[in-house]
């Protein structure tokens, strides 16, 4: 499956929502599913927990839903806003990340 063809059957279960709302509960439904990732990283690294790789799994599959929903209602695919940061990081890393141009960067 590519990112496109996810997209599609996401869009499956995005409740008939508009353009609008599908930005809206996209952005705060990513937000929600990104704090539970990292509640779950936070047990693990403070609170003795084992990591939970399924969970961690499970909640960041929620995160992809969320912006495949923002994605739709921008009316732009993940295909695109994958290509889109990889340019972005091309110009601003074009010869792979350094500690140097990430903490002097320009844009």
């Amino acid at each position: 499956m590519n990112f496109n063809e996810y997209q599609q059957l996401a869009y499956r279960t995005a409740a008939g929502l508009g353009e609008d709302e599908l930005v809206l509960n996209g952005v705060m439904g990513l937000c929600g599913e990104a704090g539970e990732c990292i509640d779950i990283v936070k047990k693990h690294k403070f609170q003795g927990h084992d990591l939970d790789a399924n969970k961690l799994l499970d909640e960041a599959s929620d995160c992809l839903w969320y912006l495949a929903a923002i994605a739709s209602g921008l009316g732009v695919s993940l295909e695109s806003i994958a290509i889109h940061n990889i340019e972005k990081l091309k110009r601003r890393y074009p010869d792979g990340f350094e500690v140097e141009k990430s903490t002097n960067r320009t844009e």
